[in-house]
This record gives C-alpha cells, structure tokens and sequence, in this order.
C-alpha cells in the first residue's frame, strides 16, 4: 500500500508539472499582452518596459517558467497583475462560494440522475425507459447558457420565486445548483440506468425475488448498493470540474466563486489567477 500511495503520488506530482507548464507555455505565446491591460491605453512605451521589467515579463519564457516554479514550490501562487492581491487569498475568498455550489448541484445531479436511472432500469424496454433516456441525452446535449437563462426568466423573472442572481441565502443556490443539476442529471442516469440493469440481472437477485422480498427491499437493499459503485467514481470527477469553476453558470447568476474569478482574470489576461485557478482545478 505504501508504495502504491508513493507511486500515485509521484504520478500526481508529474501531472501538476505538466498542466502548470502547458498552461503557462500557452499564456505566454498568448497574443494579448499583460502589461498593456495594467498600463493602460495612455501609457507611454518607458512606463510599459518599466513595468514589464518589473513583473519579470521581459525574461525568456524558461526563466519565468522556473521562477515560477520556485515559487510555487515555496507554497507562493504569485500576486494579481490589477487586484494587487496574493492568488492564493482570492482564490480561497472564493472557495467557499465554489463548495457550496458544488455541494448543491452534486446533490441535485444524483436526485435526478438516479431516480431517472432507476426508473428507466425497473422499466426497460418500455414507453418510461425511452423517454427518460431521450430527456437524459436532451439534458446532456443542452447548451449551460440556454438551461440557465432559460431557468431563471422561468423562475426569477416571471414567476419571481427565486431572485435573479447573487450570493447569501439558500434562495440564491437553488437556481443554479439546478441547472447544474439538470445539465449533469443525464450522464448520471444512463450510467445508473447501465448499472441497474447489470445488477437485477445477478444471480443473488434472483434468489431475493424467490424468498419473497419486496421489489422495493430488493432495489434499496440489494441492488442499489452495487449498482451505484460506478457512480460513487463519476461523483469524484465532478469535483474536480466544479473546482475548476462551472464559468457560464456562476456568470448568469452572479456567483462569487472560482469559475467567475477565472472569467475575469481571462478576460484581463491577469496570469496568475489563470495559473492559480488551472492548478487548483487539476490538485
């Protein structure tokens, strides 16, 4: 076991190394120049130097890539090029948003997701299955922009139960934890669906129906335990998604976390965050 968890971590190790070099080799052939986002337009072309010279811009890319390197491996994610503020303490004024989203929206992916997977599973072959597997492909194939604004002129703007965007109450979740919900319910439900499928086809299900349990103690009790193994996997790479910041959802609600924060940051080419958000997204 020690040299398995050895192993994985050194493996873990590499794939950092690797996302940080890419990403960084991408930001820096990247045709949008920093400096001229933190000079502004009425700068002259001294000021710009001077600032690139600061920042440690006008270096060759394999001396910045190590400098940064140095840093990060000190614990140090860099500083903001127009905040002014160490990464790491945006990025963790951020977490919290982010955790609670991704609490709400796992949680709303599995309620649906299962549900329908089960249901499709119990009922294969039927009028039921093939409608909850064309809604669950319907979910999967929609764009996020057009479920959110859909949602939220449904439920905001028209009917005025939820408000329209931002962060602090249950209120604010639900919103977008349900669209997030929706978009991933799909590949949840066809998984468990699968699964299901697999699982009432067991031997030891079959000795469950002959002593006379209950369809719904043979599910609950027998079934559902090994069916949903594969879904426990898929849970685990959903978090590393929503680390990363769903950006199109946390844009339309107004939400504080580390998808926005990303979305600003690469629009102002400020490269850190960028840096910062990508390692925490793949950590």
């Amino acid at each position: 076991m020690a040299a398995y968890l050895l192993r994985r971590l050194i493996q873990s190790a590499l794939i950092l190394l690797g996302v940080s070099f890419i990403t960084f080799f991408l930001l820096y052939v990247l045709p949008a120049d920093p400096v001229r986002q933190i000079a502004g337009r009425s700068a002259t072309a001294e000021t710009v130097e001077n600032i690139r010279e600061q920042l440690g811009l006008d270096k060759p890319f394999i001396v910045q890539y190590a400098r940064y390197l140095g840093a990060l491996v000190q614990g140090d994610m860099g500083r903001s090029y127009l905040q002014k503020t160490e990464v790491a303490e945006l990025i963790q004024s951020r977490l919290p948003a982010t955790l609670l989203l991704m609490a709400g929206a796992i949680f709303c992916e599995l309620v649906l997701g299962l549900t329908m997977g089960i249901a499709a599973a119990l009922w294969r072959g039927r009028a039921l299955d093939q409608t909850l597997m064309v809604t669950s492909f319907v979910t999967v194939s929609a764009p996020q922009f057009v479920v959110s604004l859909l949602l939220l002129y449904i439920f905001a703007v028209k009917l005025g139960w939820f408000p329209i965007g931002g962060y602090g109450t249950f209120a604010h979740l639900v919103l977008p934890a349900v669209t997030l919900g929706i978009l991933g319910s799909g590949w949840y439900s066809r998984m468990m669906r699968s699964s299901m499928v697999d699982v009432l086809r067991a031997d030891y299900i079959r000795t469950a129906r002959a002593k006379g349990l209950t369809r719904t103690r043979i599910v609950l009790r027998h079934a559902l335990p090994n069916a949903i193994l594969p879904v426990i996997a898929m849970i685990g790479i959903d978090i590393g998604v929503f680390m990363g910041g769903i950006v199109v959802v946390e844009s339309v609600f107004g939400w504080p976390g580390i998808g926005q924060l990303a979305w600003q940051a690469i629009q102002r080419v400020d490269i850190p965050i960028i840096m910062g958000v990508t390692l925490v997204s793949a950590l």
